[in-house]
């Protein structure tokens, strides 16, 4: 998905200029106006900011089809995961048909140096998350923890947290979040 061009379509449709929505995020106007030219691209935790001054989830920005009027199923083939990829952090999304979802759940794959970005970040809720491969370093409260494969991790979103892989390999997890936030 074309990020930039997908941010000024719903800052539009929200009735935003760039100068307004750089005011409601706590950016910069340049922030706003790089991003939809597409000439950088932000982390996970600055487009969740960007998007909160709309507010928009991440999972509604990334959902570019009315699917109200569907039934919702119970099972979500591989396919049809919900691409929330930001950088190279992919993000699929299952679940997202569900109406008033309570949780995000999510399967991640982390490619060695990717991760939310370079700031702790905060939001509402909770998260839970088991690393199936590889591993991940979680940084909660300036306290660093490297979570590896067979091991999870749960802690209050409200504290400030972020999560990178310095590591050689791909770390590919599964993770959810309170509420249905992404």
């Amino acid at each position: 998905m074309d990020v930039g061009t997908r941010l000024k379509e719903v800052r539009k449709k929200s009735g935003l200029s760039q100068r307004e929505l750089a005011k409601r995020a706590g950016v910069t106007n340049s922030t706003i106006s790089m991003i939809e030219k597409n000439s950088v691209s932000p982390s996970v935790s600055s487009l969740k900011k960007v998007l909160g001054g709309i507010p928009l989830s991440l999972t509604e920005f990334f959902e570019t089809e009315d699917t109200s009027q569907t039934a919702t199923p119970v099972v979500y083939p591989a396919e049809e995961f919900l691409d929330s990829s930001v950088e190279s952090v992919e993000f699929k999304l299952i679940g997202k048909d569900f109406h008033n979802r309570a949780m995000t759940f999510l399967v991640e794959c982390l490619p060695p140096g990717a991760g939310t970005g370079a700031e702790l970040y905060t939001h509402d809720g909770e998260e839970a998350g088991y690393v199936l491969s590889g591993k991940l370093e979680l940084t909660v409260d300036e306290e660093t923890y490297i979570v590896e494969a067979g091991q999870g991790y749960y802690f209050e979103s409200s504290r400030p947290h972020r999560f990178h892989n310095p590591f050689d390999e791909e770390c590919r997890l599964v993770s959810s979040t309170t509420p249905a936030n992404f």
